[in-house]
């Protein structure tokens, strides 16, 4: 079966991050755009995907798919399964491009519009086949972020926008089906009252554009992150919840505190005045910077999330979770058939928050990447979550870790696991980590079966003892890895 193939009609920032996502997670990608610069601007989006979205899960993502610019919208649309339109927010542009879309596209094709502002009975207006136009709105970085809006029409079938979700889906998206068309869906709605009253607030001069940013993310931005808005109401409102909230602060709606309703003129004085306090406040950076610097921040703050397995984070354990059962990570001991070699234990990306002030991966994440190739043994054995849960588990009494190489974010590492010995009790291992063929490390240790109820060494179970016992038997004929039993400081 060929890779998925997807046409991007408008390769700037929008654009050109769908190209990105869709490329990352293994899809074949096809760009029209007829500006002269489109290839270089969707190569500096590339460059800053490549470097971010890997490392969001613990787990590699299907190998990078392949990137083509075409001279017509039909060369770009041909066999494309799913095209994502976004040209600029001009209706009449739009319904051309639909136009020339539908004429050269599969009939079968999802076209989803990156629109932020038309309803989709808009767009599919005077369309060949309404059926296949939905609003499929992303946010940007739309390579980082989660959330795509779509909003059908009663032309759009439930089971046409099922497999469109699905699609969506598994690029780790979270597809937010809208109940009733409204111009500028949900999310833009909230933006655009907030982004009023930030108008309202720089041109009375309130607060400044810095001002106000930092209100944000220091303040109820955080929380929004983590738990949105009707959620972190319900927590204010105490152990009465939600309606001792609103009986609280509802009466404060009425108050003359808010500007909401009506917009600023955008006179040369109010757009020079946010402008001048913007360079002031920003102006030490170029764009690419800040891109840089927000890609970092999301990839942190949504790791925490994924940590806590909630909100963003939770979406992205659910696509490790896909991503780890449809590669050779999710197989186990007893389904092989032949064990003989150093077995696959880690296979991921190198994410930014695993450097350090030196630009390469710091030390405590060496010991993860290890301890997660032990963990990920012990799942493969038969000690997994449900044998935890019952009490039985190991615990790691001794380690020993050489860098041999430094490792870089965005880097793709594995490590490979030799049993050293397996018996009774006591489970030795050795693991190699490499970028391709170059070792970076090996990590060397020694465990020992407990009970959890005693936390006194007990016998694993007879299945895991087996599985182990399987294992160390055929890795015995690999004999001894260089650095096994290495004290620190020893030369070669």
């Amino acid at each position: 079966m060929g890779k998925q193939v997807a046409a991007v009609i408008g390769g700037g920032v929008i654009g050109g991050g769908w190209a990105a996502r869709f490329l990352l997670n293994g899809w074949d990608v096809q760009v029209f755009d007829p500006d002269p610069q489109a290839e270089r601007k969707v190569g500096e989006v590339m460059a800053n995907a490549r470097r971010s979205l890997p490392g969001m899960v613990d787990v590699a993502l299907p190998a990078e798919g392949k990137l083509t610019f075409h001279d017509t919208i039909a060369d770009a649309v041909s066999g494309a399964v799913w095209i994502q339109e976004s040209v600029p927010e001009q209706l009449a542009t739009k319904h051309t491009t639909l136009a020339e879309i539908q004429k050269a596209c599969l009939p079968d094709a999802v076209i989803g519009s990156s629109t932020s502002g038309f309803k989709p009975s808009e767009l599919q207006l005077g369309a060949t086949r309404p059926e296949q136009i939905i609003v499929a709105h992303p946010f940007n970085p739309v390579y980082l972020l989660p959330l795509i809006e779509v909003v059908p029409t009663d032309a759009n079938t439930p089971a046409f926008l099922d497999a469109a979700e699905e699609l969506l889906t598994g690029m780790g998206f979270y597809p937010l089906r809208v109940r009733k068309e409204i111009d500028a869906h949900i999310a833009d709605r909230f933006l655009e009252a907030v982004w009023r009253e930030a108008l309202w607030l720089v041109k009375d001069g309130v607060a400044t554009t810095e001002e106000i940013d930092n209100a944000i993310r220091y303040g109820f931005g955080i929380r929004w992150a983590q738990m949105g808005l009707f959620e972190t109401y319900r927590v204010a409102g105490g152990e009465a919840g939600m309606k001792h909230f609103m009986a609280q602060f509802g009466p404060a709606l009425k108050w003359p505190w808010t500007k909401l309703m009506d917009v600023p003129e955008f006179t040369d004085e109010l757009v020079d005045l946010i402008a001048g306090q913007s360079d002031a406040q920003s102006g030490a950076y170029s764009i690419r910077e800040l891109e840089r610097i927000r890609d970092t921040n999301l990839v942190a703050m949504m790791r925490a999330l994924k940590a806590q397995d909630w909100g963003a984070g939770a979406l992205m354990n659910a696509q490790e979770a896909k991503l780890r059962t449809a590669s050779p990570m999710g197989i186990r001991v007893d389904d092989m058939a032949d064990v003989s070699a150093p077995l696959l234990t880690v296979h991921r990306a190198v994410p930014l928050d695993w450097t350090d002030y030196n630009g390469h991966m710091t030390e405590a994440k060496y010991l993860q990447a290890f301890g997660d190739a032990t963990d990920r043994f012990m799942n493969m054995i038969g000690c997994d979550a449900e044998y935890i849960a019952a009490g039985g588990s190991y615990f790691t009494a001794e380690t020993h870790i050489r860098h041999v190489d430094e490792v870089l974010a965005g880097a793709v590492i594995e490590v490979r696991t030799q049993v050293l010995a397996g018996a009774g009790k006591k489970m030795h291992l050795f693991h190699k980590m490499y970028e391709g063929d170059r070792l970076l490390a090996t990590g060397e240790h020694f465990l020992l079966h407990v009970s959890l109820e005693t936390r006194r060494p007990s016998e694993p179970a007879p299945h895991v003892a087996a599985a182990l016992e399987r294992v160390a038997a055929a890795h015995a004929v690999l004999g001894s890895p260089e650095g096994m039993g290495r004290a620190v400081g020893q030369r070669p």
